[in-house]
């Protein structure tokens, strides 16, 4: 499930995704795209979800199996896409908690007691 944020009336998403050929997570910011209107699980819950991902836009690759590795970001698209910078701060911010995440992880498999090299 998508983490969304909405800023000056637009919705955007962020979401995780696992990579496979890459060994690394996915970190997608997207504009949200709405749900349909109409019956269905959670119509009528004040926290029933309302928007979904849309199309990525940016996508940060953080490795987790070599902590030396870098992590990236991309941008897709074809068309120009204008990112509030309150948006990208949002997006980063879930970036660098999943390279927190990741690094810790590792040094805890590498049996470092307080996760930190």
């Amino acid at each position: 499930m998508p983490e969304l944020l909405e800023h000056a009336g637009r919705h955007y998403a962020v979401q995780y995704v696992y990579s496979l050929p890459d060994d690394a997570w996915c970190v997608e910011l997207s504009e949200a795209v709405p749900l349909p209107a109409g019956p269905g699980e959670g119509a009528g819950r004040p926290d029933a979800l309302t928007h979904r991902a849309g199309r990525v836009f940016v996508m940060a690759m953080v490795p987790d199996e070599d902590p030396a590795a870098e992590p990236t970001v991309r941008i897709h698209g074809d068309d120009e896409h204008v990112v509030p910078y309150a948006v990208m701060r949002w997006f980063m911010d879930h970036v660098a908690d999943q390279v927190e995440r990741c690094r810790v992880a590792f040094a805890l498999a590498e049996g470092e007691p307080d996760g930190v090299g």
